[in-house]
C-alpha cells in the first residue's frame, strides 16, 4: 500500500509534536517558519529545493 503525504503536512505534524511533547515554544516554531519563507527568496532556494526533492526520492526509492 502506498500513502502519499505532502511534505508540508509532515513538517506541520513534526512542529505540532515538538510543541506538544518536547515543550518547544510556539514562538520558536513561528520564527523558524518565517526564516524558511525568507530563505525561499534567496539564491539558496534552488539548492534547497533540489536537495529536498533528492531526499524525498531517496526515501521513496524513486530513481530516474
Amino acid at each position: 500500500m502506498t500513502v502519499s503525504l505532502p511534505l508540508v503536512l509532515v513538517l506541520g505534524l513534526i512542529a505540532w509534536g515538538a510543541v506538544r511533547f518536547l515543550g518547544v515554544r510556539v514562538w520558536i516554531v513561528v520564527v523558524i517558519a518565517l526564516f524558511g519563507f525568507l530563505l525561499s527568496r534567496t539564491v539558496l532556494a534552488p539548492l534547497i529545493d533540489s536537495g529536498t526533492r533528492s531526499g524525498v526520492d531517496v526515501i521513496n526509492g524513486t530513481h530516474d
